[in-house]
């Protein structure tokens, strides 16, 4: 028999879902962090009561297995804020993300507070287990310096050399309102009701000293950062992310992922760089190119997710192999040969990208397709690659409507600030 209370969960996730699609102290030890990524790990289906700690060295939603759903936010600060505004903003954020990456709400609850006051939490969350809840913080330019030049925080000469705004590319069609903010925040876990209400309560925190800029909700993971995950798929249809970083590639995350204490500044060693794109898909074009011309877009087969040169999905691409006629089996265009390490000088970065599906617009066309995101050492890194993808074939059926880059801090001690570093 069904279970009424089973039964009304599972509606209110769906629902959740469907709206994703249509809408745009707390210390765990290392013992305890490593112990709920083993148990994420160990089997394909998410444990709804899988912890990560939101203390540590790095910060947890990077190099975290991907979730299955995302709510991103970016914000600016008031123009009235001061520098002890966004202090005290960042370290209530911090407290308020420990909390509910552990599974409890934030300060008093949302029921166990002053009846003549707003409770300290939303409460839509409450009951419900953290399913893997990461909360990630990043600092972008304009928090350093604005758009006017003005060091409104005393920031200035603490900016890393490498963070400014990313330079145009072939196939931009930015909208100012997409694109940008002083601060974001990525929330990512298994159940998007946590994911939301995570956003919900850090956009509520920063009232009167932030304002939430643009968000973005996200639904199927684009991206495996685990050799235990497999290949999501695209909405094109086709596994995406099959050559990414992964979290078991120790040597890869620190030359890739992490900024060392070498590259500078000093308060930004054990972080990253986040690089935020929201790609819109033309669905309609696509849905209607067969499928030989939609294979050789993107240089794999539709259904593996092996090159075309041969092989299985995690078969390394042969761009040197020739079709019976002579032509090469991957097409000089093709979107796996530009965005290939071979063709990058080696580089590589850390995806964690996301579906998104945000209605129709005016024309009826669906509003759709990828937010990709990626963490790297450098923002060059990301650059080098979108600049190789400027002859991609895959050009004629997306474009770039949204774009944003943060510095993200190291992660903090129990005790400290997210990005407290900067200010000392």
């Amino acid at each position: 028999m069904s279970d009424p209370e089973h039964d009304r969960s599972l509606s209110r996730r769906s629902l959740l879902g469907l709206a994703g699609a249509g809408a745009a102290g707390l210390a765990l030890g290392g013992g305890a962090g490593v112990a709920a990524t083993t148990a994420a790990l160990a089997g394909s289906t998410p444990d709804p009561g899988t912890r990560y700690a939101f203390y540590g060295a790095h910060q947890a939603g990077i190099v975290t297995p991907a979730q299955d759903r995302l709510h991103f936010a970016a914000f600016d600060m008031s123009v009235a804020a001061t520098r002890t505004e966004l202090i005290s903003l960042l370290a209530d954020w911090t407290a308020a993300a420990a909390r509910m990456t552990q599974g409890l709400e934030v300060g008093d609850g949302s029921v166990d507070g002053d009846l003549l006051a707003p409770p300290d939490d939303t409460g839509e969350a409450r009951g419900l287990p953290p399913s893997g809840l990461t909360i990630t913080f990043g600092f972008g330019p304009t928090l350093f310096t604005d758009a006017s030049g003005a060091d409104r925080f005393g920031l200035a000469s603490r900016t890393p050399p490498l963070l400014a705004p990313l330079p145009r590319f072939a196939g931009d069609a930015l909208v100012p309102a997409s694109s940008g903010g002083d601060l974001c925040i990525q929330a990512c876990s298994d159940d998007p009701q946590v994911a939301v209400h995570a956003i919900r309560n850090l956009s509520r925190i920063a009232f009167g000293r932030a304002a939430l800029r643009w968000s973005q909700l996200g639904f199927g993971r684009t991206s495996s950062t685990s050799t235990s995950q497999a290949t999501a798929r695209n909405l094109f249809g086709f596994k995406d992310g099959t050559a990414n970083i992964k979290v078991e590639q120790g040597s890869a995350v620190d030359a890739d992922v992490w900024v060392p204490a070498s590259d500078g500044p000093a308060w930004l060693a054990g972080g990253s760089y986040l690089v935020a794109r929201k790609i819109r898909m033309v669905i309609e074009n696509w849905d209607r190119t067969r499928l030989g011309e939609q294979q050789r877009v993107i240089g794999r087969d539709k259904g593996e997710g092996a090159p075309l040169s041969g092989g299985t999905e995690f078969t390394e691409p042969d761009f040197q192999a020739k079709a019976a006629d002579g032509t090469a089996k991957i097409d000089e265009a093709a979107h796996v040969r530009l965005a290939h390490p071979d063709f990058n000088k080696g580089v590589r970065l850390l995806r964690r990208g996301y579906n998104f599906a945000d209605g129709n617009d005016q024309l009826g066309r669906l509003d759709a397709g990828l937010f990709f995101i990626s963490f790297q050492r450098s923002p060059e890194q990301f650059i080098a690659i979108q600049r190789s993808l400027a002859r991609d074939a895959m050009n004629e059926y997306i474009s770039h409507v949204g774009s944003a880059i943060f510095a993200v801090p190291p992660g903090a001690r129990a005790g400290q600030t997210i990005g407290e570093s900067l200010f000392a």
